[in-house]
């Protein structure tokens, strides 16, 4: 059997994804980072990002993250973020109006909110 880690993705307002994985993919203060069964003990800063998660069962889990705190010990990872959506409830066309509208108003939070959710949404970067 391959190693696995537990994975737990909650936003503020619910429980976004649990479940098993190999290999989970985050965007932290520090850069982008990887972590799989038996890495080191970590706790980090999750910057706005797409998070890929590959699950045990070859599938693979794109949801888009702002802000929070990753954590990981004992193959149990817990990414706590500010807000979270699965790559699946994403509208993307409403995504793409929020860029435009971010881009118009020179606001570059919004902006970058937006172009996570796109990337999160589309695979696209």
């Amino acid at each position: 059997m391959a190693a696995e880690l537990h994975v737990e993705l909650v936003a503020a307002d619910r429980s976004v994804w649990s479940g098993e994985a190999t290999l989970v993919i985050a965007r932290t203060t520090s850069g982008d980072i990887g972590v799989m069964p038996g890495h080191q003990p970590l706790l980090g800063v999750l910057e706005s990002g797409p998070v890929t998660i590959r699950t045990s069962d070859g599938g693979t889990v794109v949801a888009a993250v702002h802000g929070g705190f990753i954590s990981f010990a004992d193959d149990k990872l817990s990414l706590l973020a500010e807000i979270a959506e699965l790559s699946d409830e994403i509208d993307v066309e409403r995504a793409e109006r929020a860029l435009e509208r971010a881009k118009s108003e020179a606001d570059a939070a919004a902006e970058r909110r937006a172009e996570v959710r796109l990337v999160a949404a589309t695979g696209e970067r």
